[in-house]
């Protein structure tokens, strides 16, 4: 990804004129793991191996700053969850109102999901389907496998919910069954629609009649996947989706003659895997669709997870016989316990450790350079 921006970005900036933010994710991405952010040089108390790495630029759409971000977020997920079924339901927005999410994608995104959460809280406080206080996950993704505008949630359901005394309660059949889709899909449609319009209204924009005649005509999708078979199923489920990026670096094929070629699945086929060759500005203007405005929140909590519900949802935890220690885990813990990747080990000679010399910033002064120079000569 970053050689294609590096090569590319000039002429996409003048042909696309893309946002500020767009452009300063872009060259956060080219200028990852290089001199542009610094670093530092360690090295080894045994044999003196002599180690010099980059800064990353920790760039949430980076495709090589989230593993370890993942890793953290994942354990720190495992604590919150509860011997119970989970399901998977996901909230789709028509394509028809790509256009809006393209112009005022914080609005829209913020309907998604405030419009999902509400129709699954509308469910669960009915005594008719549940009667309780739902848990739920969301995260925002924005692509199709090709790259084009898809904007939609998935959401990990708890299948049951706390009562107002503190006690849990399975959805029905034992909570192998959340929710009707069909009617979720009904009551989804009508609540985002309500603050389509009430957004529109306030910004003194026009809706075409049929326009609006065809966004409630319209089959809105939503659907529920098989429940996960335990905790351990569901985790993996967060490893794949919650810090996925637009494309990943191993999806990317060849960079040739301006042209960018990558893998995709086409669900239309069977889910069969094929290639598809875009012009490097194309693709980057489809990329750069799938930057999330700053500060912008992809993952949400609600229901007994959010985090103003956390202690009572710890007394519950504890009344089950769950112990739920809290502490915060440096990076290279993560790395060492969940990547089997040990970055104080000596990649030479296997057993001493590594240590910090020293770190620099931008633009490093002449003898650090000099040290950087020799150390690249050495390699090869």
């Amino acid at each position: 990804m970053a050689a294609i921006i590096t090569k590319h970005k000039n002429t996409f900036i003048t042909q696309h004129n893309p946002l500020e933010y767009h452009k300063q994710v872009l060259n956060a991405i080219a200028n990852c793991r290089t001199a542009y952010f610094g670093g530092h040089i360690d090295k080894c108390d045994s044999c003196n191996y002599v180690r010099i790495s980059y800064n990353s630029c920790r760039n949430r759409h980076c495709p090589k700053c989230q593993t370890t971000n993942r890793e953290r977020w994942i354990e720190a997920r495992e604590k919150d969850l509860l011997p119970v079924t989970y399901f998977h339901v996901v909230f789709t927005l028509p394509h028809e109102l790509n256009s809006y999410c393209l112009h005022h994608p914080v609005e829209l995104y913020d309907m998604l999901f405030r419009s999902s959460k509400e129709t699954i809280e509308a469910f669960s406080n009915d005594p008719k389907h549940l009667g309780a206080k739902p848990g739920m996950i969301s995260i925002l993704h924005t692509w199709g496998q090709n790259l084009s505008l898809h904007p939609h949630v998935h959401m990990i359901v708890a299948g049951g919910g706390l009562t107002d005394q503190g006690y849990w309660k399975n959805a029905k059949n034992k909570g192998n069954f959340l929710f009707p889709t069909m009617a979720m899909a009904v009551v989804y449609k009508n609540k985002f629609m309500d603050k389509l319009l009430a957004f529109t209204k306030s910004k003194h924009m026009s809706m075409d009649y049929d326009f609006r005649q065809l966004l409630y005509t319209k089959k809105w999708v939503v659907y529920t996947k098989q429940p996960f078979l335990g905790s351990k199923q569901v985790i993996e489920y967060l490893g794949r989706y919650t810090h996925k990026i637009a494309i990943s670096n191993h999806r990317i094929k060849n960079l040739e003659n301006g042209k960018v070629s990558f893998s995709y699945k086409d669900y239309a086929d069977g889910g069969k895997q094929k290639l598809m060759t875009l012009d490097a500005q194309e693709f980057l203007r489809r990329f750069c669709l799938h930057i999330l405005p700053p500060k912008f929140r992809k993952i949400r909590h609600y229901g007994f997870l959010a985090s103003r519900n956390k202690p009572s949802f710890r007394r519950h935890q504890f009344m089950r016989g769950i112990i739920v220690i809290e502490e915060k885990k440096d990076w290279k813990v993560i790395a060492k316990q969940k990547l089997n990747f040990d970055v104080d080990v000596c990649p030479c000679c296997k057993s001493g450790k590594m240590i910090r010399m020293m770190s620099f910033d931008t633009n490093p002064p002449p003898q650090i350079l000099k040290i950087v120079q020799h150390q690249q000569k050495m390699k090869k």
